[in-house]
């Protein structure tokens, strides 16, 4: 349930007898019972290893030798600003996969610190910044800009907010599940305008860690250690003047069992950053468990990453609303195993009443893949007031009007953007303007850039060899299929969660209307079909591509032009 599950049980056979009595002094100040425990050796414990660990020589991410004042069995590894001590070299204390999982959290943090700070009369200052170029259409435009900039300059606050300083009027940090802590490490080094991290981990060895690695890095002033079961801490801070500005929340797992809590102890317009690496069962591979845990069943379909992430929304939401709070997703991301959401939480009991025409159960066809999508609710614009009625439905027959196969019922799900484009554009050109703050820039960048071209409005996604595999034809490339659908009048995106996905707002009814057109280039032995099956049903219809539609064919015959993107 926890991160330092697997590596605290490993590290008991790991260290040796004196390493468990010298981690023992560093545990006896812990009480389990206390809201905040700081975790850290005795001076003279430490002196050793209060020494620059920027010192050191180190090959990949370890080090060639280990420095002074390790005790035995530990190991270093550095990621970004941080230098984390760990009680073992084995791989699964530290996974390099999640490197891009902080490093985007550090960038949607720093941007959010940014716009909520500037309220509160703080500049955020972060290190490499003045590398961005400006670009100006114009030499008067330039000179205007830098004689705006003196001029805001002037009149801006002199309050600033630097990395690694602790700044009173800041943001409050938790991360619930810290286990060796190296996420909020990276917090305190990395992103700036934070008043107090708190890094809570149930395990005693876990919080001793925290602390000994926040010495280390030399950001006590910052990270507080905390040794608490992370619901019933996040329970006890649900007064106003107790939640954290940022909750984040990785665990080992599923999050649902800390949603509740999480939407409580969040502050007005704060962040939430979850983690799900269940993707098993929120890919479709057991429904009924993801009705229990999230409030939603999932079903298998090509597009299951994105609706992954659309039922972890709708479950945050659904949970939110108990308390008259609702949420506004800032970027959801799907990436390598797991999925991503950052969301701000906010409380208005008018508009926690839209939340029912927000989601959507989803009717998916098991022959052909088709899907239409269901409402809850609806809401209709009444002047000045908002009326409320029951949705009316279904959308689609029992049975699939092209391939005559039944229907799955997922869901529900979250039907509205799940992302914020002017937000991610904002983190966007803060990493490309600033390449050098993470390892992995480049990735974040073509992660972020397919993001800014989804549809917004057009949720869940069809894949190109999926359709052509229905009808057992050839698979056209994917710039063409989408140059088609252009060509019809429709507009249509790809999708940074599957390689070969198509979002579009044509019907179903037009997708296969320009496979039929493909499939007239590259026919199929029709003797070969069975009669009962999808593509005999499908192909079956002739295409609606008349003499003057038929440029159509044309337009799988020319290339399109794509930009590089760097998110797979």
């Amino acid at each position: 349930q926890y991160c330092s599950k697997c590596w605290l049980s490993l590290q008991t056979f790991r260290w040796s007898g004196g390493s468990i009595a010298a981690a023992s002094r560093g545990l006896r100040s812990m009480d389990p019972g206390a809201p905040t425990t700081n975790a850290s050796p005795t001076p003279a414990e430490f002196s050793a290893e209060s020494t620059n660990p920027a010192a050191t020589d180190r090959i990949g991410g370890q080090e060639t030798t280990p420095p002074v004042g390790l005790l035995p069995g530990e190991t270093v590894v550095r990621e970004g600003k941080a230098t984390i001590l760990f009680p073992s070299a084995n791989e699964v204390f530290y996974n390099p996969v999640q490197e891009f999982n902080r490093d985007l959290t550090c960038a949607v943090i720093t941007e959010f610190a940014r716009d909520l700070l500037a309220q509160r009369g703080v500049k955020v200052v972060v290190p490499g910044e003045k590398e961005r170029v400006v670009v100006s259409l114009s030499e008067e435009a330039n000179e205007a800009g830098i004689q705006t900039e003196e001029k805001d300059g002037v009149e801006e606050s002199a309050v600033t907010a630097t990395v690694g300083e602790k700044c009173e009027h800041g943001l409050r940090v938790l991360e619930g599940l810290a286990a060796s802590g190296l996420r909020s490490v990276r917090f305190a080094l990395e992103v700036p305008g934070l008043q107090s991290v708190t890094a809570n981990d149930f395990s005693t060895k876990a919080a001793a860690l925290i602390g000994r690695n926040a010495q280390y890095n030399g950001v006590s002033h910052i990270l507080q250690a905390s040794c608490r079961d992370a619901s019933m801490l996040m329970y006890e801070m649900r007064g106003k003047k107790d939640r954290y500005d940022v909750i984040d929340l990785d665990p080992y797992g599923s999050p649902a069992s800390f949603l509740d809590a999480a939407v409580q102890a969040v502050s007005e317009g704060g962040l939430l950053c979850i983690t799900c690496t269940d993707m098993a069962v929120m890919a479709g591979n057991s429904g009924e468990t993801c009705y229990s845990k999230y409030g939603s069943v999932s079903i298998k379909a090509k597009y299951c990453h994105e609706m992954a992430l659309r039922i972890i929304l709708h479950s945050v939401d659904q949970r939110a609303g108990v308390y008259q709070r609702y949420i506004q997703p800032l970027l959801s991301v799907s990436v390598d195993f797991y999925i991503r959401v950052f969301v701000r939480v906010f409380t208005g009991q008018a508009t926690v009443k839209n939340s029912a025409s927000k989601q959507a159960l989803v009717y998916n066809c098991v022959g052909c893949g088709s899907f239409h999508l269901q409402r809850m609710g609806r809401r209709t614009s009444n002047g000045k007031h908002m009326k409320y009625s029951a949705a009316t439905g279904p959308p689609t027959g029992p049975e699939c009007e092209h391939c005559g196969q039944r229907h799955q019922l997922g869901g529900p799900i979250w039907a509205e953007p799940i992302h914020d484009l002017a937000f991610v554009q904002k983190v966007l050109s803060g990493v490309s303007g600033n390449p050098s703050r993470f390892g992995t820039s480049k990735r974040i960048e073509g992660v972020l850039s397919m993001v800014t071209e989804e549809l917004e409005d057009a949720p869940l996604y069809y894949t190109v060899d999926s359709l052509s595999s229905t009808v057992h034809c050839n698979t056209p490339p994917l710039l063409q299929f989408r140059s088609a659908l252009l060509h019809a009048g429709h507009r249509v995106s790809l999708s940074h969660a599957c390689k070969n996905a198509i979002k579009t707002d044509a019907p179903p009814a037009a997708v296969w209307d320009i496979v039929r057109c493909w499939e007239q280039a590259n026919p199929v032995k029709r003797e070969k079909l069975s009669p009962t099956s999808p593509a005999f049903k499908i192909l079956s219809t002739k295409p609606s591509c008349n003499e003057v539609d038929n440029n159509l064919l044309q337009h799988f015959k020319v290339q399109g032009v794509h930009k590089v993107s760097l998110q797979f």
